[in-house]
């Protein structure tokens, strides 16, 4: 029996690398979750058939309401909400990871130095991603109040005091005998420590700190495998905290910036915001009427979708606008910021919701060259991956930030809500620029707005 469990978690680890494989291209993505899906479904059925395993009735119950509640909310949450739902899924692995470890310090006297000392690891970080991805959760939803718990200049101090806190605690559990009030105040303050690094980090960040609680919870699975000799939880946990941590690394680079800057320079809070007073010029609105000539009219198009589509939901209406364009004869491509939302791939996936194919879509390296010559680019709801203060104001905090050079265009228009800042707090240059027009509105009723003027023409 014991074979056959080691051939199910080794086929259910293929099946975990193999679909997450598939996840990196849009064309097989939907296969890659299908798979990886397979393979845990195979690792939840043969831990039934585990020596010793008791409890049953109450692991069946478990996972009936785990997987019920899953699929309810899997089948109501909309698109607009998925980034939220990424974080609170993530912080849900790394709370499971919390409580195994947890149980096995509760343990201690059955367990070695080594054991113990895996346990209280990935313990503490699947604590971290727990309360850190819940913060991060609230931030998204709005339920959080933007900025951090304590004055910028002690942050990193603090932050310090705390770990060093948490690694004394963890070090004092595995030494000696783990105490209950030990065990209890060394995940407090693990819980404690994710809520005070996630609370200074802006909107623009995001995507940067989502993928980052993704590594974490990966990590402290695969920490919390090798306590329960669990060969499934261990390759899992190093795939996905493996993928997680290339992924960090490759959205730190989108913005110019390393992963320690992402997380202590607080972007986004109350102290980096631009005052409009400082930008030369103004404002200029214009009609969608006159937009939709100047599209129905132009030879190439460049649309620039951003959170505020998302906020929106005016993905479809925009496909449907560029439907009707290229029916003019109008060349239309899509252009997506690494960073772009509040998740890697946000606009991708919403993109590929509304039927836009993926030959029409292009990063960053790609279309930039292409916006010289275009004729009009189309920006709704972007704000930091536009600005271009990240090419020439030093002084701005996302200098040095790669951004899509939309203001190269020969006619820029924004379609925003209002005139303030966005999510992240810093003001964006190209709003008052003299190619710049700002078409004011919610984002779907100004694309359908505009389908109807190129409709009229």
């Amino acid at each position: 029996m014991n074979t056959l469990i080691q051939i199910a978690y080794f086929s259910a680890a293929v099946l975990f690398i193999l679909g997450l494989k598939r996840m990196s291209s849009p064309v097989t993505a939907r296969d890659g979750i299908v798979w990886a899906g397979v393979g845990m479904g195979v690792a939840i059925l043969i831990t039934f058939f585990w020596d010793g395993m008791q409890n049953y009735l109450l692991m069946i119950t478990a996972i009936a309401i785990g997987s019920g509640a899953a699929w309810v909310s899997g089948k109501r949450v909309p698109m607009t909400a998925m980034p939220e739902m990424i974080a609170l899924y993530n912080g849900m692995g790394g709370g499971a990871a919390a409580a195994i470890g947890a149980v096995e310090l509760l343990k201690g006297e059955t367990h070695g130095f080594v054991v113990l000392g895996l346990a209280a690891i990935g313990g503490a970080i699947g604590a971290v991603s727990f309360s850190g991805s819940l913060v991060a959760f609230g931030k998204l939803r709005d339920l959080v109040k933007r900025g951090g718990l304590f004055p910028k200049d002690k942050q990193k101090q603090i932050n310090i005091y705390v770990l060093g806190a948490l690694a004394a605690l963890g070090l004092f559990m595995v030494i000696g005998k783990p105490f209950v009030v030990v065990i209890l105040a060394f995940f407090l303050l693990a819980l404690a420590f994710g809520v005070i690094m996630t609370m200074p980090i802006g909107g623009a960040d995001m995507p940067v700190l989502i993928s980052l609680y993704n590594a974490l919870t990966g990590l402290a699975v695969a920490f919390e495998g090798l306590v329960l000799d669990n060969a499934a939880m261990i390759i899992a946990g190093t795939v996905v905290g493996a993928a997680g941590t290339l992924l960090t690394q490759l959205m730190a680079k989108a913005m110019n910036r390393s992963l320690t800057n992402v997380l202590f320079s607080g972007l986004g809070t109350v102290e980096t915001q631009i005052s409009t007073e400082a930008m030369a010029g103004s404002m200029k609105a214009i009609e969608a009427s006159d937009v939709a000539v100047m599209m129905a009219f132009a030879e190439r198009v460049i649309i620039v979708p951003g959170y505020g589509m998302a906020v929106a939901q005016a993905q479809h209406k925009i496909w449907e606008l560029a439907v009707l364009l290229e029916a003019r004869g109008v060349k239309v491509k899509f252009a997506i910021h690494p960073v772009a939302g509040r998740m890697p791939g946000h606009m991708n996936v919403l993109l590929a919701e509304a039927g836009v194919p993926y030959d029409k879509i292009y990063d960053l390296e790609e279309i930039n060259v292409e916006f010289p010559q275009a004729d009009v680019a189309l920006i709704i709801g972007a704000n930091d991956v536009v600005n271009p203060d990240a090419r020439t104001n030093k002084s701005s905090p996302i200098y040095g930030m790669p951004i899509l050079d939309a203001d190269k265009a020969r006619n820029v228009i924004v379609i925003k809500r209002g005139r303030g800042t966005g999510f992240s707090g810093v003001e964006n240059t190209l709003f008052y620029a003299d190619n710049c027009r700002m078409l004011y509105g919610d984002g779907q009723k100004m694309a359908s707005e505009l389908i109807h003027g190129v409709k009229a023409l």
